[in-house]
């Protein structure tokens, strides 16, 4: 084959790892977009509950059930039961219907691709990689291209962990209290007792969860998550990874290329699942679509189409019933 035969052969490869690099960019900044609105939301009065006024503000607007007008006799009740309906009960359950409604199609997608504590998730794990070559405490070494461990690392992650941790608990607390309260009493030292040991305790257990537990609360405590796969595992039209198990065998090569020791789509998962598995055992999967970026990569660097690709609507129920036939026989 000539030199420019192997060119035409990986264009349509490359062109597939650079729009993987193209995606995971798009995904950051949506990421940093929302973490940043995250933390900024209270301060701007975008959404936090005053327990000091019993006050819920919404968009820079006291956002108020009318109850205060039946209250001074300026309402009837049926009016504020009306009022009540309106403004509590059916945006509450239009924005949980237009929410699950996106997870019944497209699965864990606010956790992969807004969610500020997974994206915290993301950033931890790859400071603990470069630490101790490992992504979690709990698992053996996992090599990840050319990267070696190295200790220097170790200060870095343990200060994020408290550092984010503590910052979790003090921005939560500004949902709850006025946040100019709460930060100046921060800077000036004259937090009240309930404030000081609100900081501390939510503090110490954030941190530790993301030191020791950050993916098992991700798949096993987050009831947001949970909800989204459940809603996802109901629908078998939803958006799932699929695997070209036809060219399973290209899959055995991705090791020597991309990472060695290991497939680098398991490696760089980071819920720590295994992609190629049937839709029940990718029950936590965040469509995040970093396994089908290093699958891309991989059988780029080897002149072949990917093994992975997102698949929707009848093309993922061919797939969802092709796993299950593979199942049964017992591939």
């Amino acid at each position: 084959m000539t030199t420019d035969a192997v060119a035409m052969a990986a264009a349509p490869s490359d062109r597939g790892a650079a729009a993987s690099t193209r995606l995971q960019r798009r995904r950051r900044v949506f990421q940093l977009g929302f973490f940043a609105l995250f933390l900024l939301a209270p301060s701007l009065d975008l959404l936090r509950f005053d327990l000091t006024e019993t006050q819920l503000w919404f968009l820079g607007l006291r956002w108020s059930l009318g109850i205060d007008a039946f209250l001074r006799g300026d309402a009837t009740a049926t009016e504020a039961a009306i009022a009540i309906v309106l403004r509590g009960i059916v945006p509450a359950v239009a924005f949980v219907a237009a929410f699950m409604t996106v997870a019944w199609r497209y699965g864990r997608l606010y956790c992969g691709w807004l969610c500020p504590h997974f994206s915290l998730v993301e950033g931890l794990n790859d400071l603990l990689h470069r630490a101790s070559g490992r992504f979690s405490v709990w698992e053996r070494p996992t090599p990840h291209g050319a990267r070696v461990p190295d200790r220097r690392w170790w200060p870095v992650f343990v200060l994020s962990c408290v550092f984010f941790g503590f910052l979790w608990a003090v921005t939560l607390l500004t949902y709850l209290l006025p946040p100019a309260t709460v930060w100046g009493n921060l800077v000036h030292g004259t937090l009240t007792v309930n404030q000081a040991r609100f900081i501390g305790v939510a503090g110490t257990v954030f941190t530790l969860e993301m030191l020791f537990a950050r993916h098992l609360f991700c798949r096993f405590g987050c009831a947001v998550g949970l909800f989204q796969s459940v809603a996802w595992m109901a629908n078998p039209r939803g958006m799932v990874v699929a695997f070209d198990r036809a060219r399973a065998r290209d899959c055995r090569t991705c090791a020597t290329v991309a990472a060695p020791g290991g497939s680098a789509c398991d490696q760089v998962c980071p819920m720590r699942l295994t992609p190629r598995q049937i839709k029940r055992l990718m029950f936590s999967c965040v469509q995040c679509g970093q396994c089908l970026g290093e699958c891309a990569t991989s059988q780029s660097a080897q002149g072949r189409e990917p093994l992975l690709q997102w698949t929707i609507g009848l093309d993922a129920v061919k797939e969802t019933l092709r796993q299950r036939r593979d199942q049964a026989a017992g591939r």
